[in-house]
């Protein structure tokens, strides 16, 4: 990345960073606060805890779709303020409904479109793959420091103050928007980042694209409701008290994401996807099902933790890889619109489910629950087909184009296996392998020698 890109990406990333860091810190305290509520029950705990992801499934699209129009920082600084206000609506809360309205009030600010298309904006497009995994590491990040801070600011300012907390970090992430993140040039439409309304067809009836739809559904879905459960098992089962809560989940997440790399290495590099991606929903399944029978054994809970976390970090790092491939190549965006609506979509679920499950089964019912989703997650997902392991590529072509000929030119070349040319947008799409890709070749046909971000 050149020094413009990397003042664009790293802002852009902390943003994105201290937003979901205000959505996750109450993840592992929730619980035990929403007890001493007024009005409260298991089914609202949980529905308080994945009201967010409703509203931010229904709105991150639109938003981004807005941003085209009036402008991406706007659209932001909107959707922060829609956050702010959100977590002011739950600091204040006395109930439990004030509460999921706090929380479907910080959802509905749903910058995730707006902010990704603002990065495609700032970055070209050979160097946005890295970007996104900058921003991707950061909301990693956000989640394990949740993990630990969140126990520890609760016994320092409670869970209020945590919401008042969250608050503050929306209005600072509105001044490094303005100050630290440039202006882009131009506002462009970038199929590889953003949704296009004509293309939600063309996604929602792709079989294998619907399979890791559900699997990122359902990985959510699990992940908020064990938090429904945990803080229960480790209080009243274990006899750990709130703030000692961190020293169980540190060493597990530190020793999980050691272990993650190498199996994401094997994925990756020794053409070993399909068999890291099932071992992995099926450690889940093992992890959530040990949680069930055994949550009476501090060694079986870390064991079941050190599994989930291992899984989970695999499978968040390799889902949205296998939408990139699977996806048209003129499409990328739209099918990751959609990726991202299951994901948030399923963070409801799983709070809404899994606090009906707590009331009804009490922690075995949200566990053994869990392993049920996992298991057919399993089924669902033993008969994908995985993509082969090539790159998806943007070049500039000229408007006159004939779209049809230059279509078929590009596909004689070595390694171009896909192309989708769109003179309109001057663009050639294309899926390439770039160990034999003829670059030479191929800047010969197009006229050009570089990429270009259009």
């Amino acid at each position: 990345m050149n020094t413009l890109e990397r003042k664009a990406v790293f802002p852009l990333a902390g943003i994105y960073g201290l937003r979901m860091l205000g959505l996750f810190l109450i993840l592992p305290v929730f619980a035990l606060y929403a007890d001493g509520l007024e009005g409260v029950t298991p089914a609202l705990m949980g529905l308080a805890l994945g009201a967010y992801g409703f509203t931010m499934a229904m709105l991150q699209i639109p938003f981004g779709w807005l941003s085209d129009r009036i402008g991406r920082k706007p659209v932001i600084a909107a959707g922060l303020l829609i956050f702010f206000a959100g977590s002011i609506v739950a600091a204040m809360a006395d109930s439990i409904w004030g509460v999921i309205l706090g929380r479907a009030i910080q959802g509905a600010g749903a910058i995730a479109a707006a902010m990704m298309a603002l990065l495609a904006d700032l970055t070209r497009e050979e160097v946005r793959s890295k970007a996104m995994a900058v921003v991707g590491m950061t909301i990693g990040l956000s989640f394990t420091v949740a993990l630990i801070a969140g126990p520890l600011l609760d016994t320092w300012i409670g869970v209020q103050g945590i919401f008042w907390l969250t608050a503050v970090l929306a209005l600072l992430s509105i001044v490094v928007l303005y100050v630290m993140v440039p202006n882009p040039g131009r506002i462009g439409m970038h199929r590889d980042v953003e949704s296009r309304p004509g293309e939600f067809g063309r996604i929602l009836s792709n079989p294998q694209l619907l399979r890791l739809d559900m699997g990122i559904l359902i990985l959510n879905a699990i992940m908020t409701s064990l938090f429904i459960a945990l803080p229960f098992v480790l209080r009243d089962h274990l006899h750990i008290v709130a703030n000692h809560h961190p020293w169980v989940y540190l060493p597990v997440l530190l020793v999980a994401m050691a272990v993650m790399i190498p199996l994401i290495i094997m994925a990756e590099s020794k053409g070993k996807m399909k068999q890291v991606f099932l071992i992995s929903i099926s450690m889940i399944a093992i992890a959530c099902a040990l949680l069930g029978g055994l949550h009476d054994s501090l060694t079986s809970v870390i064991i079941g933790l050190f599994l989930f976390f291992v899984a989970y970090n695999v499978l968040e790092a390799t889902l949205p890889s296998l939408i990139s491939r699977m996806a048209p190549i003129d499409a990328k965006g739209t099918a990751m619109g959609v990726y991202s609506s299951s994901q948030f979509f399923g963070a409801f679920l799983g709070g809404a489910v899994g606090g009906w499950c707590y009331g009804h089964y009490d922690v075995q019912g949200v566990f053994f629950g869990a392993a049920t989703l996992a298991l057919l997650w399993l089924l669902v997902a033993s008969g994908m087909r995985m993509p082969a392991m090539r790159s998806a590529i943007m070049r500039y072509v000229k408007s006159d184009a004939d779209a049809a000929a230059l279509e078929a030119e590009l596909l004689q070349l070595a390694g171009i296996h896909e192309a989708k040319v769109v003179p309109e947008e001057n663009t050639a799409f294309l899926r390439v392998d770039k160990k034999i890709l003829d670059l030479a070749a191929l800047d010969a046909l197009l006229g050009s020698s570089a990429e270009e971000t259009l």
